[in-house]
């Protein structure tokens, strides 16, 4: 009994710090974003594809995800948009508090979005509110094509996947359509994008999405 009750507190916590973040976004009028995938699936490829496309109507804000180092966020901060590295120190996914903490340096900035790139981990991160909006998951082709069902959870709460890498389809043995098929039966209504950050394929119909969302909400916010 004293494991499950350690185990809710923690959830418990979490939680309430996840909220305080969301109320945080709304109070600011902005749009958080949580993004997910293994390592190596091409998340930090991703963002650098996208921000600067972004970035040409949207004040970007980006907080980076990591066991260890800043170098994802030294790429990021190229794109010269605000950022804030987030270390877990060797946890396997970020938590609301520490992304609360990220919060009080990035809020210094006025922002329409906040990507938050979180750990690479397909497990993990997915049990984890952090207070934002909506989640995007990222699938590469040389991960398999059975992930989905291997990972359900990373496909099953989320508005969007991208299946990235996909200019390598050629070379490995990835079926997209038993892909696709997998994630739509785990999430019907998931925006299901292939795309490819080293080709550029894809990358404008991942902004165009995204900058839907935003101005949704927005217009939400805006309306008596």
């Amino acid at each position: 009994m004293m494991e499950i009750k350690v185990l809710r507190n923690v959830f418990e916590k979490n939680d309430r710090a996840a909220e305080q973040n969301r109320e945080l976004f709304d109070r600011r009028h902005i749009t958080c974003i949580n993004l997910l995938g293994g390592a190596g699936s091409g998340k930090t490829a991703m963002l650098e594809s996208i921000v600067p496309i972004l970035s040409q109507s949207l004040r970007v804000g980006v907080l980076e995800g990591d066991l260890a180092t800043t170098r994802d966020a030294e790429r990021i901060a190229a794109l010269n948009v605000p950022v804030v590295q987030l270390l877990t120190n060797g946890g396997c996914h970020l938590n609301a508090t520490l992304v609360q903490h990220g919060l009080e340096a990035l809020m210094q900035h006025e922002l329409d979005l906040v990507i938050i790139e979180n750990v690479g981990n397909p497990i993990c991160p997915a049990n984890f509110d952090l207070g934002e909006h909506l989640r995007m998951s990222v699938l590469s082709v040389t991960e398999g094509d059975d992930k989905p069902q291997k990972y359900p959870l990373l496909f099953k709460a989320v508005q969007a996947v991208l299946i990235t890498k996909c200019d390598l389809l050629p070379f490995v043995d990835f079926d997209i359509e038993r892909a696709k098929a997998d994630i739509r039966r785990l999430n019907p209504t998931a925006a299901i994008l292939r795309t490819s950050s080293q080709r550029g394929i894809g990358i404008e119909d991942v902004a165009d999405w995204l900058r839907q969302i935003v101005n949704e909400r927005q217009s939400l916010v805006a309306a008596p």
